[in-house]
């Protein structure tokens, strides 16, 4: 599933191509032809993400995207091809087309209606006012582990199975350490290297988490083979060596996701 960072560079996307402009919006899978026909020749007025949710502004309503783990939204110059049948949604202008296949949520909705999902999400580290002293608020009085607590959407919206691993390790942070356990100096710290990462990773359409005295060339190393690309510390290095002590990093399941970590820099606590 994409993290925040990506959903935040596809609402970057929409704007550069769409704002301001009437759009032709169409469903040619069928499945969002209603809501489609709705807005379709309307200017779109914005696009904004919130967490893992992309919100694409037609006047009053809203078309809410949320890509779950199959959906995809790519772009291209026009003229669009023919689309497929799999193409959930079509926005077209004079000068550029997006598709959006497979998305979990394509639906149409008020102000109102995006106003609640707003509201039932946490605060996102890419969102401008948005700071981390309401999620502390659930942190510092959970017994849950921070690695679960760094997941849920609700405490703090946009991060993902990456971000979580990686922040850990850059703060020596146990991933098992109960919120509870932090102290506020350590939060705070969290929050900023996410402002901080994530916005790099809008910046760079990448997760890149790998300090410069760390990076390949400045250690010697191969540089990383992933299809997910970027350099990291942990995140699906499972057995191989930490750069920085040599240990073994560990892999376990939590919170239905694959957590990476290093025990050498994150030792346990004991929280």
């Amino acid at each position: 599933m994409p993290e925040g960072h990506t959903i935040h560079r596809l609402a970057l996307d929409h704007r550069s191509r769409f704002e301001g402009e009437p759009v032709r919006v169409s469903s040619p899978q069928g499945k969002f032809a209603a809501g489609a026909a709705l807005v379709d020749g309307q200017v779109m007025t914005t696009a904004e993400a919130h967490g893992k949710h992309l919100f694409l502004g037609f006047g009053p309503d809203w078309i809410h995207v949320h890509l779950g783990l199959f959906g995809k939204l790519g772009f291209g110059a026009a003229p669009a091809p023919p689309p497929t049948d799999t193409v959930r949604l079509r926005l077209a202008n004079p000068s550029a087309y997006a598709d959006l296949r497979g998305p979990t949520t394509c639906a149409l909705i008020t102000e109102a209606e995006k106003h609640a999902i707003h509201d039932r999400l946490g605060p996102d580290p890419l969102r401008p006012g948005d700071d981390g002293t309401r999620a502390w608020q659930r942190i510092s009085r959970s017994r849950t582990t921070i690695a679960a607590l760094l997941l849920d959407q609700k405490i703090i919206a946009g991060v993902g199975n990456v971000y979580r691993a990686e922040v850990l390790f850059r703060h020596g942070i146990d991933p098992y350490r109960p919120g509870r356990g932090l102290t506020r100096t350590e939060w705070d710290a969290l929050w900023a290297d996410l402002v901080f990462l994530m916005a790099e990773g809008v910046r760079d359409n990448r997760i890149d988490t790998v300090r410069p005295e760390h990076l390949p060339e400045a250690m010697g190393r191969p540089p990383r083979v992933d299809d997910h690309g970027g350099e990291v510390y942990v995140y699906r290095r499972a057995h191989l060596g930490c750069h920085i002590c040599g240990s073994e990093i560990r892999t376990a399941g939590l919170a239905a996701r694959n957590l990476f970590w290093c025990p050498g820099c994150q030792p346990s606590t004991g929280g």
